[in-house]
């Protein structure tokens, strides 16, 4: 029994080094394709969120090759970077004029772009273990892996028409116009399904928050992680999906396009320092550091610009004086500023934290009067046991 795990063991390490090293030969060859088609934001994009995604794939696939996680996010890296190199391909032949052969089929293979987002969101649902507690979510899942199907179907046959089709259509971006711009039926098809698909995924997102509220210790924290991540990819996702274009448009409104979608890689980097379970509990202190530095962040902005226009229209500086004078005054509140924000939203998000150093506080205040050394050590090993809350606690001390 023991040898068939290990043999077991030893095929799943050695498929995962396969994908992991067929991912790793993909991002080398969008190197030169994204360079000639001089597509280098999308490049970027898929880059960028690929990279994590095989990454963390590769290490939870073979660290723990039971968990579908891996393989699944395996399988969406390698579905960004062939539909990157396919669209590349595909614009050098298309808009750039070359006359290479196989052009119809980097049209084909740009469309695993929306495949590999879609497999990219239903990792949320089989966090941190692949497992499904009831019939209930495994028939939900079943729904969305047919949904899925279905959705690929139509893209494909949608692709196929306009293949057929003389002369092809191709958009700004080196895209199918029928598939990046749809009207008709497949427009109608594929808005029902992305409805659907994004109706599920917050499902998703609302059975780890329920998991949550009945978690403790560890699973908690992991959880924690996930939300953050999955917040912060799904915004960026429905920001960038919203605000992208495949018309004529400016390099800065591209770029800005693009690097919307760069959010995205933080649900892979989140899932596998959860799934690895490594620094688990530094996640109270990132959101609450995070949450912090955005607060003050928009404040001094606010400020900033207030000051300038105070300076400006109301007291009739010089613009170069006013902005001077309102850096500097910007400046000078920020560490104050951040003291008092750090701690409303510690207290807030991250009681541990502040409820420790309200104790170690009031351990201090208490020590400047404290005479007795044996009730002194009580309270210190009292104090330690609440805030950091050890294995062991001794207390030495040394008396004369």
């Amino acid at each position: 029994m023991r040898e068939g795990h290990t043999a077991g063991s030893r095929a799943a390490g050695t498929w995962a080094a396969v994908t992991g090293g067929v991912a790793a030969l993909l991002v080398v060859a969008n190197i030169p394709l994204t360079v000639a088609s001089g597509q280098l934001g999308n490049g970027t994009v898929a880059v960028f969120i690929g990279i994590p995604c095989a990454a963390v794939g590769f290490i939870v696939a073979r660290r723990q090759p039971a968990n579908p996680l891996g393989w699944l996010f395996l399988a969406a890296a390698i579905c960004f970077f062939v539909s990157n190199a396919g669209a590349d391909y595909a614009y050098v032949v298309y808009r750039l004029g070359h006359r290479l052969p196989f052009g119809p089929v980097g049209l084909v293979l740009d469309q695993l772009w929306t495949a590999g987002l879609v497999l990219f969101v239903v990792v949320i649902l089989l966090f941190p273990d692949g497992r499904l507690p009831s019939r209930f979510w495994r028939w939900t899942l079943g729904t969305y892996c047919a949904l899925y199907i279905a959705l690929v179907a139509a893209v494909a046959v949608a692709t196929a028409g306009a293949l057929a089709a003389h002369p092809v259509r191709i958009d700004a971006a080196g895209g199918l116009s029928v598939v990046d711009n749809p009207v008709g039926w497949f427009a109608a098809v594929q808005h029902s399904i992305f409805i659907l698909l994004l109706a599920m995924s917050a499902g998703f997102i609302v059975r780890q928050l329920l998991t949550w509220r009945r978690s403790y210790g560890e699973r908690r924290q992991q959880v924690k992680w996930l939300a953050s991540g999955a917040a912060v990819s799904i915004a960026s996702l429905i920001l960038g999906i919203a605000f992208s274009t495949t018309g004529t448009t400016t390099t800065v409104h591209e770029w800005v396009d693009n690097i919307i979608f760069f959010g995205a890689a933080a649900l892979p980097v989140s899932m596998g320092v959860a799934i690895l379970r490594y620094r688990l509990y530094e996640i109270d202190r990132i959101i609450s550091r995070t949450l912090a530095y955005t607060a003050v962040t928009g404040l001094l902005i606010g400020a900033y610009a207030g000051l300038v226009l105070l300076a400006t229209h109301v007291l009739s500086f010089s613009s170069s004086v006013a902005v001077a004078a309102s850096t500097l005054a910007a400046a000078a509140l920020f560490s104050p500023l951040r003291r008092r924000v750090q701690k409303v939203v510690d207290r807030r998000f991250n009681r541990a934290r502040y409820d420790a150093e309200v104790t170690v506080a009031a351990f201090a205040a208490r020590l400047k009067d404290a005479v007795d050394l044996d009730s002194v050590s009580a309270d210190l090993a009292t104090v330690v046991q609440q805030t950091l809350e050890p294995a062991h606690l001794s207390v030495w001390t040394h008396r004369p």
